[in-house]
């Protein structure tokens, strides 16, 4: 039997030992009961929604003009700079033609040759020598008619049987039997025979003239036997004709001048220097920088979503201005990423309010509006995340992480649309976990 002093000495230790053991349970229970999540929130919000079709886009002169040389010949050196403004009519470059300098001397040519003729045809009349040869250049000419006409009709068959290989060309190109490459060629084919007899045709006209000519000089030779009187007539006609004829052509010959087309500004100085120019020779840039539109081009499938009228947000560094599709080009082509990415892409042209802040060819972000509406409930992208074939968020309810799942509309590049699930000024968590699960406490970042 244990003595009450004995007791009384031990009942401190007993006290010790008990607080001890209480301390470690509550500790236990401290380390078992999960912490709460540490998460970052934001709102559902009731408000206009945007979604766009975000790309780079460049703006150009909506009517841009090329001015080149209509005729062979030495152009004169180019003044104008760009930037320069100009008028309807104005002298913008000139040329000074060599092919009409050309045609003067021969004019001079015909002409002497005319008057002194003329002038001997009292004295002396054709001999048999110039009948002869009036009657060879006959043969010649027709002679050279009848090769040309030969290979008028070489040309053509080679024509129809251009066609008949394109036509065979695109049936099996159609049914995958060759290649595009072979279909394209054949199509080439064709399109080089077609020039071809077409230039064959041309020259068996110009043939068909020359014998006409030659037979007009034969009857003119024969008539100056007998009649003299009508030959002074004729060579007057003739040496007339020369003259007004060398009158236009020393006047073209002068200088040929290029004139400004519209009202505008120098875009790009083509050919600066003065050299030898053809035909054709691009000489000039022209347009009017104060009527802009925009080149945007997209992907493909992006452009699905684009239709003419919908609102262009464009963006040039500081400065923001408004646009608005004008035309979607129904063709699309083949573009290489920054990734070396092969992509399809589609030119989107716009018009663009107040241009005159930009110039031709400046690099601009743009933004197509493709669906917007004044009153929509939306979220953050942030806070959706996928369960069960279906969109789910997490709402902060009394302290601890509710899950939902929500009917999602139209997105955006941050926010999208909630249809069903969701009301305005809900807590969200942004960004959630695999720690945070339904019923989960959480706290809410700062």
């Amino acid at each position: 039997m244990i003595s009450l002093p004995s007791l009384s000495k031990r009942f401190p230790k007993l006290l010790i030992y008990l607080g001890i053991a209480l301390a470690t349970a509550i500790a236990i229970v401290l380390l078992l009961r999960p912490t709460p999540v540490a998460v970052e929130v934001g709102r559902v919000e009731q408000g206009k929604l945007q979604v766009t079709v975000n790309a780079e886009g460049m703006t150009r002169v909506r009517d841009r003009y090329i001015l080149a040389a209509e005729v062979n010949g030495q152009l004169d050196r180019i003044t104008l700079n760009e930037g320069d403004v100009v008028e309807v009519g104005d002298v913008v470059a000139r040329i000074d033609s060599l092919p009409h300098t050309t045609a003067v001397q021969e004019a001079l040519g015909r002409l002497a040759e005319w008057r002194a003729q003329r002038a001997g045809v009292e004295t002396q009349r054709p001999k048999t020598a110039a009948l002869a040869q009036a009657r060879s250049r006959i043969a010649t000419t027709q002679a050279n008619q009848r090769q040309i006409e030969a290979r008028v009709a070489q040309a053509q068959a080679a024509l129809e049987q251009a066609q008949r290989d394109r036509q065979r060309a695109q049936y099996f190109a159609s049914t995958g039997v060759i290649s595009r490459q072979a279909r394209e060629q054949a199509e080439l084919n064709e399109q080089t025979k077609q020039e071809e007899h077409n230039a064959a045709l041309q020259a068996a006209q110009a043939a068909r003239s020359e014998v006409a000519v030659a037979q007009k000089a034969l009857a003119l030779l024969q008539a100056e036997q007998s009649d003299p009187d009508y030959l002074l007539e004729v060579y007057n006609a003739r040496i007339a004709s020369v003259e007004a004829e060398l009158a236009r052509l020393q006047d073209e010959a002068q200088r040929t001048e290029m004139r400004s087309p519209v009202r505008g500004q120098v875009l790009r100085v083509l050919q600066r220097s003065a050299q030898v120019v053809s035909d054709g020779t691009p000489l000039l840039e022209l347009g009017d920088p104060t009527k802009l539109e925009l080149v945007v081009d997209v992907l493909s499938s992006d452009a699905e979503r684009v239709a003419v009228g919908n609102a262009m947000q464009v963006t040039s560094g500081t400065t923001q201005l408004e646009g608005r599709v004008r035309r979607v080009e129904p063709s699309a082509f083949t573009k290489t990423s920054a990734l070396g990415v092969e992509e399809q892409r589609v030119n989107v042209i716009g018009d663009i309010d107040a241009p005159t802040i930009l110039g031709d060819g400046y690099r601009v972000d743009v933004q197509i509006v493709v669906w917007e509406k004044p009153n929509v409930l939306q979220v953050p992208l942030s806070a959706l995340f996928r369960c069960n074939q279906a969109w789910c968020v997490f709402v902060v309810n009394n302290g601890k992480a509710e899950r939902r799942t929500v009917t999602v509309g139209q997105r955006s590049d941050t926010t999208t649309e909630i249809q069903q699930g969701l009301t305005a000024g809900e807590l969200l968590i942004l960004h959630p976990t695999e720690q945070i699960q339904d019923n989960r406490s959480v706290t809410i970042n700062d």
